[in-house]
């Protein structure tokens, strides 16, 4: 391909292909748009993308994705955020579709992803400690755990429990129902399945 076409259109596409979800038909067709595009599309695009890494950091304290100028997360900060009620994610982008519920108000705990041996994730990986000394500083009362319902997701929830409980921790557990089809991601389930799956969550 790369005789066929400009060397900085293979390059982008390339590029582009390296996104998740993105194969080489779609790459092209991105690439391509952006080409014929008005120049001011392909820089906003650029500009927004070389200001993530110094925009966007996380949270101390839950981990969520905020801004760069933030000292924590305001969905921690707020006073009318329930903080002895957490719900544990996998992902930054999981608050985003259970908020989307208002169905919940209490404060969230990202992990940073799920136990998966095969791509090399173990608890050691995962937001887990700080998560622990969460729940003895803000005095928790319930944590809902909150991981996709894949089977990562449910060893983590798992592995979570068991560490919670080794640690002596007396708190309330529970996990959401099982209104979300198995091997969907949270941020991809309805708003009104979550919003049951929160309503109907269940302890260990």
């Amino acid at each position: 391909m790369s005789q066929l076409l400009p060397s900085a259109l293979v390059t982008a596409i390339d590029e582009l292909g390296h996104l998740p979800g993105v194969g080489v038909r779609t790459a092209e067709r991105y690439a391509y748009f952006l080409l014929r595009a008005d120049s001011r599309i392909s820089e906003k695009l650029a500009k927004s993308i070389s200001e993530l890494q110094n925009k966007v950091k996380s949270c101390p304290i839950t981990f969520a994705l905020i801004d760069a100028n933030e000292e924590v997360s305001e969905l921690y900060s707020d006073q009318t955020r329930d903080k002895k009620i957490v719900a544990v994610v996998e992902e930054p982008l999981d608050i985003i579709a259970l908020e989307r519920t208002g169905q919940f108000n209490g404060t969230y705990h990202v992990l940073g992803g799920a136990i998966s041996p095969i791509d090399g994730i173990g608890p050691e990986q995962l937001h887990i400690p700080e998560l622990i000394d969460r729940l003895t500083k803000d005095n928790v009362q319930e944590v809902i755990i909150a991981t996709n319902a894949s089977v990562e997701g449910e060893s983590t929830a798992l592995f979570l429990q068991r560490h919670i409980v080794d640690a002596g921790i007396n708190i309330k557990l529970t996990r959401l129902a099982r209104g979300i089809p198995v091997g969907v991601d949270l941020e991809y389930a309805g708003q009104i399945t979550l919003a049951h799956a929160l309503e109907g969550r269940r302890a260990f």
